[in-house]
């Protein structure tokens, strides 16, 4: 069995766990290729941002990665911090470029809980004096 480095990365309500190997430049994202799991435009350059911070050409390693839970977005960037923690795991001289470009820090920013009288978390009833 070949050698991989695993990074894990959450954002908001995702999971993702990434596996990084060195092959031939496949990325699986839950058994698809990248391109077609994220289909959005600029979500490919966020998830291989890793990449170019640490000077290096997806084409020499596969990934493959086991995402769940919420939505396009949010999976995409823990997507992005799963490979960022799995390349400090290969290499501990990546850490200082990594976290320069801001891709170690994890978004800890989540959907506030809805209070008891408001139909949102902040969003009160439309006020009515008759």
């Amino acid at each position: 069995m070949a050698q991989f480095y695993e990074g894990i990365g959450r954002r908001k309500q995702s999971t993702a766990r990434v596996r990084l190997t060195s092959g031939s430049g496949k990325f699986l994202i839950n058994e698809k290729p990248l391109d077609v799991y994220f289909g959005r435009l600029g979500d490919m350059d966020s998830i291989l941002s890793p990449f170019n911070a640490v000077d290096q050409d997806n084409s020499g390693f596969d990934v493959t990665v086991k995402v769940s839970g919420g939505g396009v977005n949010g999976q995409a960037e823990s997507v992005r911090l799963g490979l960022a923690r799995a390349f400090v795991k290969m290499n501990e001289d990546y850490l200082s470029s990594l976290r320069k470009a801001g891709l170690l820090t994890r978004d800890a920013r989540v959907k506030e809980r809805k209070k008891p009288g408001l139909k949102r978390a902040r969003k009160a009833p439309t006020y009515t004096k008759r």
